[in-house]
C-alpha cells in the first residue's frame, strides 16, 4: 500500500542569533578566494606594504645604505604622518583596492539574478544582517590592506628604532590610521554594493566599478587641462580620498582646495547610496 505524504509544516521556533550575518561573510570570502585570479591580486595588493617596510629599515639603517643614497635623506625615506598617508592613499594602493572590488561584484547580483534575497529573507534573517553581511566581506579586505599594514608600520618603526620616541612624537597617528582606514572602508563597501545592486550581471557591475573610478580621474584631467580650475579635482574619486588623508593626517593636501570640501562629496554619496541599497533591499518581498 502506497501512501502520498503531503506537504508537513514546520512547528519548530525560528532562533534569532547575535551574529547573524556572520555565515554570509564566511561563505562570501570562501566563494570570492575561489575566483580565478583573485589570490594573486590580493597577493599582490599587499606589495605596497613590503615596500614601505624596507623603507622603515633603510631609515633606520642610514649608515649601512650610503653608497644607494647621496647627500641628505630623500624624502620618501622620512618616517613621519606623510610616510603614512602616502601608503594609504598612495595612487598604487587605491588602484589595487578598486581591482579588488571588482571582485566582490557579485555580492548582490549574483542574489538578484538567482532570485535568492527572498530566500535569505525568508529565514531569521533582518535585511540589515544581510547588508551588514555583505558589507563585512569588503571591510575585511579593505581594512587587512589599510588599518593593520598602517599599525604594523608603527610596531615595526619602534622596533627598528628601540625606543618609544616616534610614537611620544605623534601619539596621534594610530588614531588617524583607524580613523581613515574605515572611512575608505565605508566609501568601498557603500560604493561596491550600489553599484552591486544596479545589475543582476556581476560582470557588468565589476566593469561599473572600475570604469567609474578610473573615468572620475580621467575627467579630472581632461577638464583641468582646459580650465585649469583646481576645484576640478573634486569630480576625482581618486583625488577626494587622498585630500580627506591629508586632512586626517595633518598634511598639507595635493590639491589647493579645502579638503572639506572633498569630504563633502564623498559623506553625500555614502549618505545617497546607503539610502539607494536600503531601499532596493527593502522592496524585496518576504515569504515566510
Amino acid at each position: 500500500m502506497i501512501r502520498e505524504h503531503g506537504y508537513t509544516h514546520w512547528e519548530g521556533r525560528l532562533v534569532e542569533r547575535r551574529f547573524s550575518w556572520w555565515p554570509i561573510t564566511r561563505l562570501s570570502l570562501k566563494l570570492i578566494f575561489k575566483k580565478k585570479y583573485f589570490r594573486p591580486t590580493y597577493a599582490l595588493a599587499f606589495l605596497p606594504a613590503f615596500f614601505f617596510v624596507v623603507g622603515l629599515y633603510i631609515s633606520e639603517r642610514m649608515e649601512d645604505f650610503r653608497f644607494m643614497v647621496r647627500g641628505a635623506r630623500p624624502e620618501f625615506l622620512a618616517v613621519n604622518p606623510n610616510f603614512f598617508k602616502n601608503y594609504l592613499a598612495g595612487d598604487f594602493l587605491l588602484f589595487l583596492l578598486i581591482g579588488l572590488m571588482t571582485f566582490c561584484a557579485g555580492l548582490v547580483a549574483d542574489d538578484l539574478r538567482h532570485n535568492a534575497l527572498p530566500l535569505y529573507f525568508s529565514r531569521p534573517l533582518q535585511k540589515k544582517d544581510y547588508l551588514v553581511g555583505k558589507a563585512a566581506v569588503i571591510a575585511f579586505l579593505v581594512l587587512t590592506l589599510t588599518a593593520v599594514p598602517g599599525l604594523i608600520f608603527i610596531i615595526i618603526k619602534m622596533l627598528f628604532a628601540g625606543s618609544f620616541a616616534f610614537l611620544k612624537a605623534y601619539p596621534w597617528l594610530p588614531l588617524s590610521i583607524l580613523v581613515y582606514s574605515f572611512f575608505l572602508t565605508a566609501f568601498f563597501c557603500l560604493y561596491t554594493i550600489l553599484l552591486s545592486t544596479l545589475s543582476r550581471n556581476s560582470r557588468y557591475v565589476a566593469v561599473m566599478i572600475f570604469a567609474i573610478y578610473i573615468f572620475s580621474d580621467l575627467l579630472f584631467g581632461f577638464l583641468y587641462a582646459w580650465f585649469k580650475n583646481p576645484y576640478l579635482s573634486l569630480f576625482s574619486i581618486k583625488i577626494n580620498l587622498q585630500q580627506v588623508a591629508a586632512f586626517v593626517f595633518r598634511q598639507k593636501p595635493l590639491q589647493p582646495v579645502s579638503w572639506f570640501w572633498s569630504f563633502l562629496i564623498l559623506v553625500s554619496f555614502m549618505v545617497l547610496a546607503s539610502q539607494l541599497v536600503v531601499r532596493k533591499i527593502k522592496a524585496v518581498e518576504v515569504i515566510r
